[in-house]
């Protein structure tokens, strides 16, 4: 190839090497391998059991490898098929730990002689349109966030996933589990896609991540106009269900998302038959209500909020109190559980306007005014 600005040039191997330039990704086909993942599969999903062509763990093993990889769409698969390279040592796991008879009983899949190594984008376009009940979307209605039931082979994922996140307890045990639950927005052109909060077309899985182990403890996938919120104590649940044995003690953080007064009620009253009381620290709605509470706490209440940097503690500006402040929602009830409100406070420096220019500024964050300082203010609720 002519040499172009930079200081390199192109060169075409002749051989045929049967090198690949995939060379990160058998890593990580060793590690599935160790893990178990292919079993758990073809155990759980059930998509292909007893068919022909494909396996259930060939095919979504292929995706895996895709995204590592960084391919967009199913079409980048004959990328993959093109590197003989990969191509042989994905041949050779497909039949790794097996014996004669149940390679045989593998080639036996195949009506025609087998002659890719990676599912074709049709194979697998079919293949995934298995996880999709069409009978689900009679019950959409327009401008309403709806979240189809699973069928039986998406929640073969879950059972994956617990699998997987089994083996991770059991070489790395850990007692308590701190669950963080968030939405993601994920970007998207596909036409049927809808449009989310921040006005354009996404999707906005629902994740729970589990701190100690560094894991994702389950996920939702959802359409990009359903709220964070929406119906996350039921997630939660479903969550509890994944955690491995040896977990005994759970704790949830979430944004104001989970500032659902179900939610907090069943962490509060302990109402898992499993772990009961579950500890929480929820972001709260900063309501008027609540800037109003947080304006009556005195100045010698609040604390510096300080972080460690080099073993030594800095400042960060900010400030803590606690705050006198019961929502309408559980004032009626005395029996119900008590929760702990903190508020957090920032000044802001504003700059000054030019004379005539002045105007109120808005931000993207709540604010509240009090002795002629703004501030940056956000609740924090926690029993």
């Amino acid at each position: 190839m002519t040499q172009g600005a930079l200081p390199f040039k192109y060169e075409e191997e002749k051989q045929q090497s049967k090198m690949t330039a995939f060379g990160g990704l058998p890593v990580y086909l060793d590690l599935a391998q160790v893990l178990g993942l292919s079993r758990s599969m073809e155990e759980h999903l059930g998509v292909r059991k007893g068919s022909q062509g494909w396996s259930d763990s060939q095919i979504v093993m292929s995706l895996i490898m895709l995204n590592l990889a960084g391919g967009e769409c199913v079409e980048d698969l004959n990328r993959l098929e093109k590197d003989e390279g990969f191509c042989r040592v994905i041949d050779r796991t497909h039949i790794d730990g097996m014996s004669r008879q149940q390679r045989r009983s593998l080639e036996r899949r195949w009506r025609k002689e087998k002659r890719r190594s990676i599912p074709s984008p049709s194979a697998v376009l079919r293949y995934l349109s298995a996880f999709h009940d069409a009978r689900q979307d009679r019950f959409r209605e327009a401008g309403k966030a709806f979240i189809p039931a699973s069928n039986i082979h998406l929640r073969g994922f879950s059972k994956v996933n617990s699998d997987f996140v089994s083996f991770i307890q059991k070489n790395n045990p850990q007692k308590t589990a701190t669950l963080d639950m968030d939405a993601t927005l994920v970007e998207t052109n596909k036409s049927e896609a809808l449009f989310c909060y921040k006005g354009y077309k996404s999707y906005q899985p629902f994740n729970t991540w589990w701190a100690e182990q560094e894991v994702v403890l389950h996920t939702e996938f959802r359409d990009g106009n359903v709220p964070a919120g929406f119906d996350q104590l039921r997630v939660l649940t479903e969550a509890l269900e994944c955690l491995p044995d040896g977990v005994d003690k759970v704790r949830l953080r979430s944004d104001t998302a989970g500032y659902q007064h179900n939610l907090l009620r069943y962490c509060a009253l302990g109402s898992h038959k499993r772990f009961g009381k579950i500890e929480f620290a929820i972001g709260c709605d900063v309501t008027p209500e609540f800037k109003k509470a947080v304006a009556e706490v005195p100045e010698q209440d609040w604390h510096s909020y300080t972080k460690k940097v080099k073993g030594k503690e800095i400042e960060t500006g900010k400030q803590w109190a606690e705050v006198c402040f019961v929502p309408n929602a559980i004032g009626h009830s005395k029996k119900g559980p008590e929760y702990r409100y903190i508020a957090t406070r920032e000044i802001i420096h504003e700059q000054l306007s030019l004379p005539g220019m002045e105007e109120e500024k808005t931000y993207p964050f709540p604010t509240m005014s009090k002795d002629n300082r703004k501030y940056k203010v956000f609740g924090i609720v926690t029993n």
